[in-house]
């Protein structure tokens, strides 16, 4: 294993983004660090992608939420493009555990929670994109560590840090009038570095509806977005103290003159990394994090006519939102074989929904607190073939606090969630894995009190839905062949989630019973209510597998089956076996890529997903697709890149969703652009 100075130096050490002309061999040792200690892939029981700097430069999706769609079983709510696509269908999905737009994974950097404070979805353009060193996918449950939304798994999002004077520059400009702008530069002077990077990225986008379907209201999806960053850190004899600072603003229009959104967010942290003095065998480590942020959310609602020729405002909202957290961890390293974990943590969120219904103007002003302190540890013993690994972690839970016109349940919760894991070399080749966890995701307060509207479509709040509880375990074989440079890795994962929530049809007041009182309500299909269904159950096999026959072409890809189904609801027994919204059971992508000094490098990429559903009731099909990407890059020398790239180029006709109306997701485009590195 690792010594925990490794763990140290994975944690705190990045380098910038450079030109590589050369494919690293898939052999290579990859270490992973989203469990609180690094391990290499064949040590690790969890099944764990990693997207290098290098996959993430040379990724033709033109944002970076949509680089995440090229790994098999990564699902979002929606198809339809990070880019344009509004913040609340922005909901993750891993092991086919999808169906909200609250995520169901946890998304992460330097320990700090990036999942949206209100409404639980990911706003995947808040940082700039150069500022990404790289991103680790876990799969499979992992609350033990971090506690509530870690259901489906955690994307840990590796941030550079400054390791020289530098400056780097990325634009580029393409289809749909999209342009994208972004610099960073660094700064070392003795025991200081310092790190400023932002962005502007800027799309006219495309009409999202079908053509057949589309009226004389219907118009482009379109962003403006901002963003910036600033982080100064001191590196003492035993320790580096930092600050963080972000900044991001975006404003959207939703595909009609009055439907528009837009989010501003100012985000903060406050670290500090101690090494304790060490001895021969033992090494200790401390792990310090303050942080917060500051969410001001709003958005426009509009009803369509039929023949969609005009539109008429019927509600305005806003959420602001706070929240503030803390952490600490406390490390050791016995004698290289033995690590332990401990630490607490405190996540604190007040949100506030406003809404204003048009005509009326009634105004409703709903704020509540969440609150989540949790205890945490992890134990890893690492000797000769074996890696054990156990830990657990126990949650204290309360939404309290409420105020305003609606009065929600004050609700307390203590949950525990534990893991274990087990490795077993058998070879220096084959490597035999399993584990098996408990996790849980509490209910955000986006779904506990605000309304949501999708064209025609309400969804209704719940006041009294209860937090998920997910069961799972998988087993897995890790095979390489370094003298093929092939790696391969297979998986069988079996995950149950109790009381899961889920947007329910009501077509009778029964079978949503909590929809609220006083209100006159049209049941059918274009009114739904978020309940807690009796269970879902998600179980599959996933591949992952990397081949190097040549120092200069590599092949990776993956496949993803997940037989992802209510398994049981005492309420509405019709829905058993029905599939779980907006989750196809088939997924798969390929990636060539090639490379040559004088000639630069070529990536081709085909991504296929099998069909899905677009509710719960399986009535409204989404059809299955295939399509294919590539990207294209030169260097000119060390400082100087050229890339272009295209998505979807066969321009294939790719439904994104169908309630209320065909929508589609992105037309065939192409970008081209510059990258420039110069350091001191």
């Amino acid at each position: 294993m690792k010594s925990f100075h490794i763990l140290l130096a994975a944690l705190l050490a990045a380098a910038p983004l450079r030109a590589q002309q050369q494919l690293p061999h898939t052999s290579e040792v990859v270490t992973v660090t989203a469990y609180g200690m690094p391990l290499a892939a064949d040590h690790s029981a969890t099944s764990t992608i990693v997207l290098t700097p290098q996959q993430l430069q040379q990724s033709p999706a033109r944002s970076f939420g949509d680089a995440l769609r090229d790994l098999p079983g990564v699902e979002f709510y929606r198809r339809t493009s990070t880019l344009i696509a509004n913040p609340t269908s922005q909901g993750l999905s891993l092991r086919g555990l999808g169906g909200t737009s609250s995520s169901r994974t946890l998304v992460l950097s330097d320990h700090i929670p990036l999942n949206d404070a209100f409404g639980s979805w990911i706003h995947w353009e808040e940082f700039p994109i150069l500022t990404v060193q790289s991103v680790e996918v876990v799969r499979g449950g992992a609350s033990d560590l971090y506690g509530s939304s870690a259901v489906g798994g955690v994307v840990n999002i590796l941030r550079a840090e400054p390791d020289r004077t530098s400056f780097s520059l990325l634009a580029s400009g393409g289809s749909e009038n999209t342009a994208n702008v972004s610099a960073l530069a660094n700064s070392i002077h003795k025991q200081w570095s310092a790190q400023a990077g932002g962005g502007i990225i800027r799309t006219a986008g495309y009409i999202v509806v079908a053509p057949w379907q589309r009226g004389p209201i219907d118009t482009a999806y379109n962003a403006h977005i901002a963003n910036g960053s600033l982080f100064v850190q001191r590196a003492l004899a035993t320790q580096n103290i930092f600050v963080r600072a972000n900044a991001y603003n975006d404003n959207r229009a939703n595909g009609t003159p009055d439907q528009t959104n837009a989010d501003r967010i100012y985000r903060y942290s406050l670290g500090d990394d101690i090494t304790l003095p060490a001895s021969t065998h033992i090494a200790q480590h401390i792990t310090a994090r303050v942080y917060g942020s500051n969410n001001h959310y709003r958005q426009s609602f509009s009803t369509v006519n039929t023949a969609r020729t005009s539109e008429s405002l019927n509600r305005l909202l806003r959420t602001p939102a706070q929240e503030f957290g803390a952490i600490a961890q406390y490390g050791i390293t016995a004698r290289n074989h033995l690590t332990l974990i401990a630490g607490a943590d405190v996540h604190d969120v007040r949100g506030t929904d406003l809404e204003i219904p048009i005509p009326t103007g009634t105004l409703t002003n709903v704020s509540a607190r969440q609150r989540d302190t949790g205890l945490f540890s992890e134990a890893l013993f690492d000797r000769n073939r074996w890696t054990f690994s156990a830990g657990g972690r126990i949650d204290h839970f309360s939404n309290l606090d409420t105020r305003g016109t609606i009065t929600l349940p004050n609700r307390t919760e203590t949950v525990a969630n534990p893991r274990i894991g087990i490795v077993y070399r058998a070879t220096s080749n084959v490597a035999l894995t399993g584990s098996a966890f408990r996790a849980f995701r509490s209910p955000a307060l986006y779904e506990l009190f605000r309304t949501g509207q999708v064209g025609s479509i309400v969804t209704e709040a719940n006041a009294n839905l209860l937090s998920e509880r997910a069961t799972g375990w998988e087993t897995g074989l890790q095979l390489a062949a370094p003298t093929h440079d092939l790696t391969a890795h297979i998986s069988y994962f079996w995950t149950i989630v109790n009381r899961p929530i889920i947007a329910v049809t009501c077509t009778t007041a029964a079978q949503c019973p909590n929809l609220p009182t006083g209100m006159t309500l049209t049941y059918g299909p274009n009114l739904k209510q978020r309940e807690n269904l009796s269970q879902i159950r998600s179980n599959g096999v996933t591949l992952d597998a990397a081949w190097q026959p040549r120092r200069w072409i590599a092949l990776t890809g993956g496949y993803q089956f997940a037989d992802a189904v209510v398994s049981s609801n005492s309420a509405q027994p019709s829905l058993v076996g029905n599939w779980i919204p907006e989750v196809a059971h088939n997924t798969a992508s390929a990636n060539l890529r090639l490379a040559q000094s004088r000639l630069g490098s070529l990536s081709l990429i085909v991504r296929t997903s099998g069909r899905s559903y677009d509710d719960d009731a399986n009535q409204s099909l989404i059809h299955g697709y295939t399509r294919f990407d590539a990207y294209a890059e030169h260097a000119f020398g060390t400082r100087l890149i050229l890339f272009a790239s295209g998505e979807n180029l066969f321009d294939r006709t790719i439904q994104a969703g169908l309630i209320p109306q065909v929508t589609l997701a992105g037309p065939r485009t192409a970008e081209a652009g510059l990258r420039l590195n110069l350091a001191h």
